[in-house]
């Protein structure tokens, strides 16, 4: 049986409450056990089989769960694959990642999700948890069968992409959630007010002659998701709040005791629409970049945990989609390799709390979304991220894993550099 010891690393776990130097010991895949390392007499001899890490100096987690990727496999392999984007979400020190059902064909069935997990087992990196759609082709129309999705190993439903328009089928998801044990996950928009829109609506897109998307697209639908959550009692997690109306309701919810829950993608909590600039459309996303009273609401929802996740909302494009005109180009943006860095970036300003930043990666996520991950107690998966957090890093399209390279995030310096990532034991991402 493997075994593998990471020596003197700071043992950072919002779900225990560990933060300390210590010595961790995995063995079979699991946490064996954890010791101060300034008490630990257990003698390490790295003899046959066993591996030792040095960690001094450096920050040890459990591994980070992204609750909001997009692999784009089966159907849009030119963008990303699930060997791709596995890798990302790995350099990235992700160690779980659900992923979106907008491919092609969608993720609506049990043949695809089975396609999904057996590719994930063949070629993943990482854990792959897939999300079904919500509606048949994602269309809107008629509910998926969440039963069939749930044995076929989804955690959870979403049309992501697509705003569920129609009330009375977001009403009967929300009932069948509880069901099933799946939560909604819902991209808020009503459709009718961001039109056309391809930006935030605002002194930016007034200046840049583009057509704008309001707040209240976003606050609108997230309002109706809340009251059928309440009427349902049924789970609803909220995609990629950009809005601080949006915050301020989902605060309100969970202060009735609603199970809702939230994320906030670390792109709206660290750029403005003024990162558009001259028509720069690696900054085109849905929801848009907004404004800086936006920005400062979604950081201060993370501190007091209105919002519980940041998700990165991983969007792969191609050159295709992106080098054209912005009211052409494709929404989104790849994320997985910048995330935590970019969150870490608001703890090193004092903007965000370490307890706040690292559990709105680990283990909220897998508690919003029910998974036996985002934590290091005995016992628990060995899915581990080691990082240096005083070594800075350039953004380099280039040396992405991503077989997409379109990052809003070119030629910037960030903080925090992921060392190792290990899951079940296994190194699956080394730095070095």
């Amino acid at each position: 049986m493997n075994r593998l010891i990471i020596r003197g690393g700071r043992l950072f776990d919002p779900s225990t409450g560990t933060d300390g130097i210590h010595n961790l010991y995995v063995m079979g895949g699991r946490i064996a056990s954890f010791k101060p390392a300034d008490r630990d007499t257990t003698e390490i001899n790295p003899g046959p089989g066993v591996e030792v890490i040095d960690a001094r100096g450096l920050l040890v987690t459990p591994g980070l769960i992204d609750v909001h990727t997009h692999l784009r496999e089966p159907g849009f392999e030119y963008k990303e694959t699930i060997r791709t984007g596995t890798l990302s979400a790995a350099a990235g020190g992700f160690t779980s990642i659900l992923c979106m059902a907008n491919t092609a064909p969608v993720n609506d069935n049990e043949s695809v999700t089975r396609y999904i997990l057996e590719k994930a087992k063949e070629e993943g990196a990482v854990n792959v948890f897939p999300v079904g759609a919500l509606s048949v082709g994602q269309k809107g129309e008629r509910l998926a069968d969440m039963r069939e999705l749930k044995r076929a190993g989804c955690v959870a439903v979403s049309d992501d992409g697509m705003p569920v328009v129609n009330g009375g089928l977001m009403r009967k998801a929300l009932e069948y959630s509880s069901v099933c044990g799946m939560p909604v996950i819902s991209h808020s928009e009503d459709t009718a007010l961001s039109g056309s829109g391809v930006m935030n609506e605002g002194a930016v897109s007034t200046r840049l002659g583009l057509k704008g998307i309001p707040n209240a697209a976003e606050e609108s639908m997230i309002a109706r998701d809340i009251s059928l959550a309440e009427l349902t009692g049924g789970r609803l997690h909220i995609a990629h709040v950009s809005a601080r109306g949006s915050v301020e309701l989902i605060r309100m919810a969970r202060g009735k005791g609603l199970k809702v829950t939230a994320e906030a993608a670390p792109h709206h909590l660290t750029l403005t629409d003024e990162a558009v600039g001259r028509y720069n459309t690696n900054a085109k996303m849905n929801p848009p970049l907004r404004t800086v009273a936006d920005v400062e609401a979604l950081r201060a929802g993370l501190r007091d945990g209105a919002i519980d996740c940041a998700a990165t909302d991983h969007a792969p494009q191609s050159i295709i989609e992106k080098d054209v005109e912005f009211e052409r180009a494709a929404n989104g943006i790849v994320g997985l390799e910048t995330a935590f860095s970019l969150v870490y970036g608001l703890v090193a300003d004092g903007l965000l709390p370490l307890n706040a930043a690292i559990s709105a990666l680990t283990i909220n996520p897998a508690r919003a979304m029910g998974l036996d991950r985002g934590t290091l107690k005995v016992g628990s998966v060995a899915d581990i991220a080691i990082i240096d957090v005083n070594r800075d890093w350039t953004v380099d399209p280039l040396k992405l894993k991503s077989k997409s390279k379109n990052t809003p995030f070119t030629g910037m310096t960030l903080k925090g550099v992921i060392v190792k990532t290990i899951v079940g034991g296994r190194t699956v991402f080394s730095a070095d």
